[in-house]
């Protein structure tokens, strides 16, 4: 099947009714129907795109000179011949008529703006194709909402092309309707539509369509179940499921196109407040990385060989505040990468590990840009596993995405659990490739092991991590399937779990997995019941183990301990491979901790972890922070005598905090979950254990030490760790007096954090 067949049917159309329309106005009085009336084809016609069962969409336009007896005998008598060879689709219109019916009809309006003479008066034809375009132009943007809103509506009636196991090639989302919409776009002047983008998904799209039509004898455009094999065979693919995966990589390249296409409608020169802008505002929301209309974007001139992290922090950055990757800057990126610009090294910074977490995170926000990364073929060069993955179908009503969008689906669904677990990052990343062994004829949780180990080697995940993400991707159906199949109150079903789960913390991010997992698989997969029975199996294989774990107090150094004993300030300063280690050994007073996170804030240092720890009269702090984009230059000196004043007087560091933290919170972002506080009371033997789980974003630390500082508590020890976008910082704390806090004391400092982290 092809273009050129498709263009052939139709011209051997118009070759039969021009045939018809002169063997018609022969019997109706010869010459002056040539001039007073014309026959053109609209539509999918009009194009050139008639597969087998297309109907005939025709326009006879006529000059309102013909009486009107006269022209209903001209049109019935060459019609009469098609009732049984074709569907005709037909109006008998003027050109006010025309023009008029465009106006109040958008079907008629974009019919016409692919019309094409067939026979009669070519000077109607023309002035008819010269309206529709110059109507369609000037009503652009009223033209243009309704489209939108036909769409919109089509599509929740459709459904998504990709993604249905029958799906409606012409009126489904990412469909050859909306391919005919970009066309109406591109038309209307508005934005420029790389319609070239979508020349091989068109192609395909209608291939397949072409082959239905022969293959069910009929005109119908939905791909049943029992049809698709036929069809496959007819295109020469080697199965149906094939064939499938190219109909979905299609729609998506389809939705993709015509995603990017209404944000830069409705965003293009613009600000957040839909204002027109002479120029772009362009804002620096990261390294090398700026907003600009609505969008991310690379900023120009940086080398992806001296910032090879670029691409994933845009991502990233993308992601988090809820805006698109800029089309071009997709483009560009994908084109150096291609060339071998950019190559991240083997294993991966850890910030372009904790880029990629940041990405995952996202939540609904990430979906869009990971599309971005895979239709323009980013993500393979940072990931080259998920090609084998890509548009691979499931053909079964159980699940409802291909493979690579369930993964995605899945990783949506865990960035709500990343507070119910001690490691955020391994449950998210096990969420983006738990089905990365799916394609093959070996059992895919064991393909999956196989293959997760060299690309979470790569990604720089070390030899621990990597057995806990091998476990979670092996018996990611574990619990599932145990839960719905065992009885759970025999112990040897218990006993079944803690033979292969080594510890609470890896049982705890099974357990997020398998919700995750169940809930992007859709209710056909996943029920209030089953949740039940696998919560139930949870606690009671916890109840076999030992008790979850807490992040462990720092140990300290007998350097750091004589040092701590001068009870004086020391700050040194080391080059990381995040930025910079910084150690602060200081005498202690309340609100240490929040002095220091806070004059990092300041300086533009964005912590990623901390160990501090209590020693006498002093505290020893280890601090790895990042310079934020365009951070003035530090040194240990600078940072030293900062520290030194906030200790005299914090009030010009809260000032400056405040400022910043008005001016962040300025920038778009995606709705983020509340912060959680957790108290373990038996965690420690001289302490209370508090726990905050958050949104990273500046000054957290500073406002989370202010709030146990105000609750008249003292901090012992903290190990601060930014883990994507999501800090935990677990705090030793004590009363004033020592010892642990009691149940009712320890709420009460919960309660007072969570309030000052609103």
């Amino acid at each position: 099947m092809s273009t050129r067949e498709r263009r052939e049917r139709s011209n051997e159309s118009d070759r039969f009714l021009s045939q018809l329309f002169h063997d018609a106005a022969h019997l109706h009085g010869g010459a002056n129907w040539g001039k007073e009336i014309a026959l053109a084809a609209v539509g999918g016609y009009g194009r050139g795109e008639l597969s087998p069962g297309s109907d005939l969409d025709i326009l006879f336009i006529h000059s309102g000179k013909v009486p009107a007896e006269l022209l209903k005998a001209f049109v019935n008598d060459l019609l009469y011949p098609l009732w049984d060879k074709k569907s005709v689709d037909h109006s008998v219109r003027t050109r006010g008529e025309t023009r008029e019916a465009a106006s109040s009809d958008l079907r008629v309006a974009t019919g016409l703006l692919d019309i094409r003479l067939i026979a009669g008066n070519a000077d109607l034809v023309a002035s008819v194709q010269l309206d529709a375009l110059d109507s369609w132009r000037k009503n652009s943007k009223q033209n243009l909402a309704d489209l939108q809103k036909n769409l919109m509506e089509r599509h929740t009636r459709a459904g998504e092309l990709a993604y249905l196991l029958e799906p409606d090639l012409k009126e489904a989302r990412g469909g050859l309707r909306d391919i005919q919409a970009l066309r109406a776009i591109s038309l209307s002047a508005a934005v420029p539509v790389p319609l070239e983008k979508i020349s091989w998904a068109e192609g395909t799209l209608n291939n397949v369509r072409e082959s239905l039509h022969i293959a069910s004898g009929r005109g119908k455009d939905r791909l049943l179940f029992q049809e698709q094999d036929k069809v496959a065979a007819l295109l020469e693919y080697p199965d149906a499921d094939a064939m499938m995966s190219d109909v979905a990589r299609a729609a998506r390249s389809v939705d993709y196109l015509l995603d990017y296409t209404w944000h830069w409608l409705e965003h293009k020169g613009k600000d957040g407040l839909g204002r027109i802008l002479k120029r772009p505002r362009i804002t620096t929301v990261a390294k090398n990385v700026s907003a600009s209309n609505r969008e991310i974007v690379i900023d120009p001139l940086t080398s992806l060989n001296d910032d090879p992290v670029v691409g994933l922090r845009a991502a990233a950055t993308a992601a988090q505040l809820g805006l698109p990757l800029s089309l071009d800057t997709c483009i560009e990126l994908s084109e150096n990468l291609k060339k071998g610009d950019g190559k991240l090294p083997t294993p991966w910074p850890r910030e372009a590990r904790e880029l990629l977490i940041s990405l995952i995170g996202a939540g609904e926000a990430m979906v869009r840009i990971f599309e971005s990364l895979d239709q323009e073929e980013i993500i393979f060069e940072w990931i080259p596993e998920w090609m084998s993955v890509r548009s691979l179908p499931q053909r079964n009503a159980l699940h409802r995405h291909t493979v690579d969008r369930h993964m995605v689906e899945t990783a949506v669904h865990a960035a709500k659990l990343t507070r119910k677990v001690q490691r955020p990052d391994l449950l998210l990343f096990a969420a983006l490739f738990h089905d990365i062994g799916k394609g093959g004829q070996e059992d895919h949780c064991v393909r999956g092991v196989r293959l997760i180990e060299p690309i979470a080697k790569r990604v720089g995940f070390d030899d621990k991590e990597i057995e806990i993400l091998k476990d979670l991707v092996l018996h990611h159906l574990l619990l599932s399937s145990t839960a719905t199949r065992r009885d759970l109150d025999d112990p040897a079903t218990i006993q079944s779990i803690v033979s292969v789960i080594p510890d609470v913390n890896t049982l705890e991010l099974l357990h997020a997995l398998s919700i995750a997992d169940g809930e992007a698989t859709g209710s056909a997969g996943w029920s209030e019941w089953k949740a039940t029975l696998v919560n139930d199996l949870v606690q009671r294989v916890k109840r076999a183990m030992a008790g979850a774990e807490v992040a462990q107090q720092p140990e300290v150094s007998d350097e750091q301990r004589v040092q701590a004993e001068k009870g004086q300030l020391r700050v040194t300063l080391q080059e990381h491979s995040s930025g910079y280690a910084v150690e602060v050994i200081s005498p202690d007073k309340p609100g240490l901790l929040s002095i220091v996170a806070g004059v990092f804030n300041i300086s533009r240092l964005d912590v990623k972890s901390a160990r501090t720890k209590t020693l006498g009269e002093s505290a020893v702090m280890y601090w790895i922070v990042t310079p934020e984009p365009h951070a003035p230059e530090v040194s240990a000196t600078k940072l030293h005598d900062l520290i030194a004043a906030a200790l005299t007087d914090s009030k010009d560091v809260e000032e400056k905090l405040i400022a910043r933290a008005a001016a962040y919170a300025s920038i778009p972002s995606i709705p983020v979950p509340a912060p959680e506080v957790e108290i373990f009371t038996d965690a420690a033997t001289d302490a209370t254990v508090i726990e905050v789980r958050s949104h990273d974003r500046p000054g957290l630390l500073f406002r989370i030490g202010a709030a146990i500082t105000q609750s008249k508590i003292d901090i012992r020890s903290a190990i601060v760790t930014t883990l994507g976008a999501e800090a935990i910082d677990t705090l030793y704390v004590t009363e004033l007096t020592g010892g642990p806090l009691s149940s009712e004391r320890a709420n009460e400092v919960a309660s007072h954090l969570k309030q000052a982290l609103k």
